[in-house]
């Protein structure tokens, strides 16, 4: 490649829920990157991010959580299991990033104050306005 050229595809490593995938990727890809609804919230290497703030390069060598490896095999995770019992669960558009964003409060304070869940989970948008449900499911969950 020529000095000042800038690759179209690199390769990078990510780590998935557990599981490594190697893939090329465009160097540079559009995506929404306004972070406004936080419905794209993921964890990697331990922190909360929108994913749609992030390119894919960013990601190499990382691990990366998504709502779909909070549960363990066919058994939900209390945090899941509580979204249930509290109908915590409208259109289902916010309930991934509702998820990782509580995941990743309840890992930080495993007793968070209302006040608290309120700031956590600041910046997803639940298009229901089932706010309310979602806070007691968080609350259930740290119990």
């Amino acid at each position: 490649m020529e000095a000042g050229t800038v690759a179209s595809e690199l390769s990078i490593a990510v780590t998935v829920n557990g599981t490594t995938y190697e893939r090329e990727v465009e160097a540079r890809k559009l995506r929404c990157d306004t972070g406004n609804c936080g419905a794209c919230s993921v964890i990697v290497d331990g922190t909360l991010v929108k994913s749609c703030m992030m390119l894919a390069v960013q990601a190499d060598g990382s691990t990366v959580e998504t709502v779909e490896g909070l549960a363990e095999g066919d058994e939900l995770s209390k945090l899941q299991q509580a979204f249930s019992a509290h109908h915590a669960l409208q259109c289902g558009y916010c309930t991934p990033g509702m998820l990782m964003s509580a995941t990743a409060l309840l890992r930080s304070n495993p007793h968070p104050s209302e006040d608290e869940i309120k700031k956590g989970l600041q910046g997803n948008i639940c298009r229901c306005t089932g706010y309310w449900n979602i806070f007691e499911a968080v609350k259930a969950a740290s119990e």
